[in-house]
């Protein structure tokens, strides 16, 4: 069947363009295999290193403490991972979780760089269907990544199962512009200089054109909240970062 004969109910974005649902953990796979080597000094480019300052704001609102269990889901080249493993300390684990083998491996490898191999765990896992038990982390953090999720609400779900009563999940996340002057350069800057600097420093034009794409599709600050109600998440409210380039959502689990 091909994706024109594909049921609307069966598809799903891959940026601007829809697929069926089977296909796009795949094609996000393609993508990050793709920019892995790179996508450290790509965030950096893209963003002016201000990337670092929204994870350092993110990892703040976790108000972590020796002993705690989290979870860093899509956690990608370890960013958040380097500075959670610390707080936790050795009674502690931070649990760095990534769909990407390739984007794991890199993460793996930066953190056992900066000797943090004691208190972290590299699990290959699905957002969708986390394999840890029941109630299991004190806290969960997602940056950038729920936006690559095949169906958010699952993994929004699964992360409800695996979060403690009492429980933090935060979502760090590119969001919509709240200023309309803002909104206009972030379009310029996204669709004509983004791609550029992905041809250019990755070799990889069509990747940074579907992460520039994947924001625009990803759900504005007041969905993700309301979507975040909606798996049974309490006491949720979000953050705007950077004028909303970036938004952090918090909820809890009671």
């Amino acid at each position: 069947m091909s994706e024109q004969q594909v049921p609307d109910g069966d598809l799903t974005d891959f940026g601007f363009t829809k697929v069926p649902l089977a296909q796009k953990a795949s094609r996000v796979a393609e993508v990050f295999h793709s920019v892995a080597a790179s996508y450290d000094v790509m965030n950096d480019l893209m963003s002016l290193g201000v990337h670092r300052i929204w994870k350092r704001i993110a990892v703040s609102h976790c108000s972590l403490r020796p002993g705690d269990r989290v979870l860093d889901l899509a956690g990608g080249t370890g960013d958040l991972a380097a500075l959670m493993a610390p707080q936790v300390g050795d009674a502690g684990q931070v649990v760095l979780a990534d769909i990407n083998a390739s984007m794991l491996q890199h993460g793996r490898s930066r953190l056992i760089d900066k000797g943090l191999v004691h208190n972290v765990r590299y699990v290959q896992a699905d957002a969708e269907a986390l394999p840890f038990p029941d109630n299991h982390f004190s806290h969960i953090t997602i940056a950038f990544g729920l936006r690559n999720v095949t169906q958010k609400e699952r993994a929004l779900q699964a992360m409800y199962r695996v979060l403690k009563p009492g429980g933090r999940v935060l979502v760090l996340e590119f969001s919509k512009p709240v200023l309309p002057a803002l909104s206009k350069i972030y379009d310029v800057y996204s669709f004509s200089v983004l791609p550029v600097m992905g041809r250019l420093v990755a070799k990889d034009e069509a990747s940074y054109r579907y992460l520039a794409e994947s924001i625009r599709m990803h759900p504005d600050q007041d969905t993700l909240l309301r979507m975040m109600e909606a798996q049974g998440f309490e006491g949720c409210r979000y953050f705007n970062l950077t004028g909303g380039i970036v938004a952090l959502h918090e909820g809890f689990k009671y």
